[in-house]
């Protein structure tokens, strides 16, 4: 495999590793408090996938842990919020990406 194609693997994992954890944010939403299991038979994911995203959501202050479960933290509002907007810069981004390089 080039370096290239490596290094566009490498943003397409990105990409999904994003959906996963919108996706998953979205359902503790919806049934918070919800624990590993759950959102591992929910969302068909294995549990070290789901611990794993839900560490990184908890660092970025969008979900608490709690006995009972995930719960959104305060956060979830405005980042959702955010969201499409933030996602717009990134599709302009790869858009001027690839008219520089049909360019050459």
């Amino acid at each position: 495999m080039s370096e290239s194609g490596s290094m566009l693997d490498r943003v397409r994992e990105e990409v999904e590793l994003l959906s996963r954890h919108i996706d998953m944010l979205k359902l503790i939403k919806e049934l918070q408090p919800i624990g590993i299991i759950r959102l591992s038979e929910v969302l068909e994911l294995p549990k070290h996938k789901v611990r794993y995203s839900l560490r990184l959501l908890e660092k970025d202050g969008l979900i608490l842990a709690t006995t009972d479960g995930a719960k959104v933290s305060e956060n979830y509002g405005e980042f959702m919020q955010d969201l499409p907007k933030r996602l717009d810069g990134l599709i302009e981004q790869l858009e001027r990406i690839r008219s520089e390089s049909s360019d050459r």
